[in-house]
């Protein structure tokens, strides 16, 4: 498999979880969490990019390598882009972005979601798992995605998608239906070019980043996680049960 590099993309505020990166879990701050899971996945290096000093602070004294970028950007996706210019990485370098609310993301996972960009068709690449249930499948919370036969995404969605309109065809859907994971793969060219195009429609319709790449005519390749990884946190309730999750399997 091609080297990769993950890059952590890290900000301190958060509307439903100030100081998110630098809150303890399990007796760790869940920052070190991540950055402990992306070590482990086989990366050539792994990198924290952050606008804040206090993340920046945090982050050096556990030992991780630190990239501080512009605190205008609109998201981890345009943070990560400009460590890309910031390193001079070429443009078939393979980037991991590990969001930094993802504590319980397997170490495997992250390698996984790497190697699907050893086809050169795929622009980008992500994970995902079959649905658990029909209450995720109506979620507008569970981000949901449908792939062509090769594994490429046709669409991602808030709704429940595919939608089932015939009632006898419900046992299609276990098979067809995926809960999206938010990890993403790219290779700096494709990053590059992804940052400078506009916002599209479907984009702020749903507030799904990734659509703007599908309107745009890249190719995001889906692969079906070999483990389902633990939810990201958002909320003062994902990180007490986090806690607990940690606590029960430590």
């Amino acid at each position: 498999m091609s080297k990769f590099i993950v890059v952590i993309p890290a900000r301190f505020a958060s509307t439903r979880l100030p100081g998110k990166p630098l809150r303890m879990l399990a007796g760790m701050t869940m920052l070190h969490r991540v950055y402990e899971k992306a070590i482990a996945s086989g990366a050539s290096e792994v990198i924290i990019a952050t606008d804040d000093e206090r993340i920046e602070r945090v982050a050096r004294e556990f030992g991780a390598d630190v990239s501080m970028t512009s605190p205008s950007h609109q998201s981890g996706t345009e943070r990560i882009a400009e460590v890309c210019e910031q390193r001079g990485w070429d443009d078939h370098q393979i980037i991991v972005n590990l969001q930094g609310d993802e504590p319980l993301m397997p170490a495997d996972l992250i390698s996984e979601c790497a190697s699907l960009l050893n086809d050169s068709k795929a622009d980008i690449a992500t994970l995902a798992s079959y649905l658990l249930d029909e209450k995720d499948h109506l979620n507008p919370n569970v981000v949901k995605v449908v792939t062509d036969r090769f594994g490429d995404a046709l669409y991602f969605s808030r709704a429940p998608i595919p939608y089932v309109r015939d009632a006898a065809q419900r046992d299609l859907l276990s098979a067809n239906a995926l809960q999206h994971h938010g990890i993403y793969a790219y290779r700096c060219e494709a990053l590059q070019r992804f940052v400078c195009s506009a916002t599209s429609d479907l984009e702020m319709l749903e507030q799904l980043e990734q659509l703007r790449a599908l309107w745009m005519g890249m190719t995001i390749r889906v692969g079906v996680a070999t483990q389902r990884p633990g939810p990201g946190i958002d909320t003062e309730e994902n990180l007490q049960a986090a806690e607990l999750l940690l606590k029960n399997y430590q």
